[in-house]
This record gives structure tokens, C-alpha cells and sequence, in this order.
């Protein structure tokens, strides 16, 4: 695992200038159930979301915006794949609570309600080929959450893949079965990502506090590396 890297194509960077993925990797972590004062922090970040948003203005966000503009320019509808920041806003603008999966899941809630920035975790404990971001070729294989059903990217989309196994579909919009985290994950990366005109500092700070529940909740080691077109390459080992 240490040996293998996670990997932004010069395709993406071309299309969208500016754009920056934060990388935090974790190792020798102890998941589990999240502790009452990590699921206090998750229903805080709700209600702050609460506060600063409504169903009505939410479209217009300037951290929800850039991502429905970016989905369309690679051909996927807002409205019907929603970039996943504003469908987990959505929910919660509805009044209807996060559950409480385990303490690596919640702690990317947590970041990305607090921050509203896309920020998934993936279980790098079994990879056995390099990740990347970059478009579809279409010949890919996908198996959604939750199903058994293969599918495959259209050529062309935005992937997060191992290899040729597509770990999320339509850039953040749906994860696989492949690199959840579980209770049992001791390796996990989590990407925090970034679309102008967010600052790379606010994506920095993101990535600082994710460190910073990690190991104050899960134990172990993490560090974080921003990815952009001049760095777009980060090891995923400590």
C-alpha cells in the first residue's frame, strides 16, 4: 500500500484551472462507533448548515454552485446526479438527521458540513492499484453502494478509480461498494475537494481539522497534501 499513489489527471486540471484536492491519509486507525461527543459535533455542523442556508438559496452558494456548473460541463444534470455537498445539504435542510455510521464516516460529515466541501474517506487497506481522477474511458467496472449491480461509466465522465475499478461515479456524486470504510478499516484517505473561487487555504484548514478528529477519535498517524496541477501526485502512506 505504501507503495501506491493516488493520482489527478492533466485532463481535469485543464478543464477546470484552479482546481485543488486536499489528501489526508490515515493509518494504524481504530474505527468504531462514534462516541457521543463526535455525533454532538455532527448534529452542531447540521444546525450551522441550518443557519446559513435555506432550500431557496442553497443553489446559489458559492461553495454549492461551481459544482452543479461543473457537473454540466461533463455532461451530467444537477438536478438529476447532484454533486454529493449539495445532496447531503439538501438532507439536512430537511430536517432529517445524519445517522451514525462509524467514527471515520461521521468525521467526514462533520468536515464537510462545517466547511461545505465535498469530503469522502475510502479504505486504501486492500488497494492493489494505483487511485485516480480522470476521465472515463467507458470500459471501466462499477458496482454501486448498496447493490450487486455492475454498471460502467460513460466515456468521458469524471471518475475516482483504482485501477479500473470505479470507486465513485460522476466525480463525488456515488460511492461503490469498493474502499468503504468499516468498522474494521485501519488505512483510510480522505479527499477534500476544492473548486474556484474557494481559497486553497480553506481547503488546508479542512484537511488540518480532519487530522485533527482522526487522531484525536481513531488514534494512529495522518497527514495531508494538497494536489494541483503542479503536485498532482501524493503517496498513500505516512
Amino acid at each position: 500500500m505504501t507503495k501506491l499513489y493516488q493520482t489527478i489527471s492533466d485532463e481535469i486540471f485543464i478543464k477546470f484551472p484552479g482546481y485543488r484536492r486536499g489528501v489526508v491519509v490515515a493509518c494504524d486507525v481504530n474505527n468504531g462507533n462514534s462516541p457521543q461527543e463526535l455525533v454532538d459535533m455532527m448534529r452542531d455542523a447540521e444546525e450551522s448548515v441550518r443557519q446559513r442556508l435555506t432550500l431557496d438559496t442553497l443553489i446559489e452558494d458559492s461553495h454549492i454552485k461551481p459544482w452543479r456548473e461543473a457537473f454540466r460541463s461533463f455532461g451530467a444534470k444537477p438536478s438529476e446526479f447532484r454533486p454529493s455537498i449539495e445532496a447531503l445539504t439538501r438532507r439536512v435542510l430537511r430536517n432529517d438527521p445524519l445517522p451514525s455510521i462509524n467514527a471515520l464516516v461521521d468525521i467526514g460529515n462533520v468536515i464537510s458540513l462545517r466547511y461545505l466541501l465535498p469530503t469522502g474517506g475510502h479504505s486504501i487497506d486492500h488497494l492493489t492499484a494505483d487511485m485516480s481522477l480522470r476521465p472515463a474511458s467507458g470500459s471501466e467496472d462499477f458496482v454501486p453502494f448498496g447493490t450487486d449491480q455492475l454498471e460502467h461509466p460513460l466515456p468521458g465522465e469524471i471518475i475516482f478509480a483504482e485501477g479500473d475499478i470505479v470507486l465513485t461515479r460522476r466525480w463525488t456524486w456515488r460511492q461503490a461498494n469498493h474502499t468503504l470504510t468499516l468498522p474494521e478499516t485501519r488505512a483510510i484517505e480522505f479527499n477534500v475537494d476544492g473548486i474556484p473561487p474557494l481559497p486553497t487555504g480553506e481547503i488546508e484548514k479542512a484537511c488540518q481539522e480532519v487530522i485533527d478528529l482522526v487522531t484525536r477519535f481513531c488514534g494512529g498517524q495522518a497527514r495531508f497534501e494538497i494536489l494541483t496541477q503542479e503536485h498532482p501526485s501524493i503517496r498513500l502512506g505516512i
